[in-house]
């Protein structure tokens, strides 16, 4: 998921991936464990939130430098098991370039399209890192409250300072997977659950 909120730095990370991704890898995992519920929709939902992240980059880059890593703010999207909603005002027939081109260069080994600074992944990292962070200091220091508070303070400071790369690594590792078994089936402008206005890009799974 892709948020529209302003306040995340427009580049991508530069953590590289450690492995390359596998062509195969979860549709294998499928056929291996396909007795598992849930299992193909946890592993499409991947595919399809870093082809949302890919799409929302090269919509980004629409009419600047194709290597730049620009970031519209003003795009936000959100990923489903079935495909992603995309908010703000976009052309229907760029959004389809968009997204043919976005699962083209994913796909081809152009792995960190799959990571977004402004995905909800930071944002929950940067909770759960606070929330630790917190527990810690208040458990290792003095009751006292000007000190307790000095804590509270340096674990959000540390927090924020961690969760960019900490993020980038969740969303690397556990909240997106490269689209291979992805296709597009359609697009259209629709509601999303809270009566929004967006486009729906529908996906299916393929082998």
């Amino acid at each position: 998921m892709t948020t529209n909120a302003a306040s995340s730095s427009g580049h991508a990370s530069q953590i590289p991936f450690d492995f390359a991704p596998q062509r195969n890898q979860d549709a294998d995992l499928l056929r291996q464990l396909d007795f598992v519920p849930g299992l193909k929709e946890i592993l499409t939902l991947r595919q399809v939130h870093a082809l949302e992240h890919a799409t929302v980059w090269v919509l980004s880059q629409s009419g600047g430098t194709p290597t730049a890593r620009a970031d519209n703010q003003l795009l936000g999207g959100m990923s489903t098991d079935q495909g992603f909603y995309l908010y703000g005002r976009v052309n229907i027939a760029q959004l389809r370039h968009a997204v043919q081109l976005a699962l083209q260069r994913i796909a081809s080994g152009e792995w960190d399209l799959a990571v977004h600074p402004r995905c909800g992944t930071n944002l929950s990292v940067a909770m759960l890192l606070t929330a630790g962070l917190a527990v810690g200091i208040n458990l290792a220091l003095p009751k006292g409250p000007i000190l307790q508070l000095l804590g509270l303070g340096a674990a959000a400071a540390t927090a924020a300072q961690l969760a960019p790369d900490v993020g980038a690594l969740a969303q690397r590792y556990v909240t997106t997977a490269i689209p291979f078994n992805l296709s597009i089936v359609d697009i259209s402008v629709t509601q999303d659950f809270w009566g929004r206005e967006a486009h729906f890009v529908r996906v299916r799974w393929v082998e």
